[in-house]
């Protein structure tokens, strides 16, 4: 019975990590939006990128042993990032531009979400073994 409990919460924990990150998700992209147009997927290259931020610092503070793994993991890790950033979006916007012909703006769209985005993972995790010693 302890594991159909715990089992339970951890399901829990993914659906309500999950509602905060699409939440926060689709008020920041509207923001940017707003900010900076749809001449270009700037939203979710900035959700890309913020989300490998804290997807390497999640990392970093459950490899040095400063979190528990299940809980944070299950919640941020696959809940709230899991909605937060999807790789999914960066497909469309960059097949979308190829189709439309913007073939320099698609190259440029995949250079900087996975360039950046492995950055912005590196630094999350840097800090947090910089931190931790």
């Amino acid at each position: 019975m302890t594991n159909t409990i715990s089992t339970f919460s951890l399901y829990l924990f993914v659906a309500l990590g999950g509602a905060c990150g699409a939440s926060l998700r689709f008020y920041f992209s509207q923001l940017i939006l707003n900010w900076l147009g749809k001449g270009f997927p700037f939203a979710t290259l900035a959700v890309n990128i913020s989300g490998s931020l804290i997807m390497g610092t999640l990392y970093g503070l459950i490899e040095n042993g400063v979190i528990e793994v299940s809980v944070y993991r299950t919640l941020i890790g696959i809940g709230f990032l899991g909605a937060f950033t999807t790789f999914s979006t960066f497909s469309l916007d960059t097949l979308l531009l190829m189709q439309h012909g913007e073939f320099l703006k698609a190259m440029i769209n995949i250079l900087l979400n996975v360039s950046l985005c492995l950055f912005a993972a590196g630094i999350g995790l840097y800090l947090v073994t910089f931190a931790s010693k």
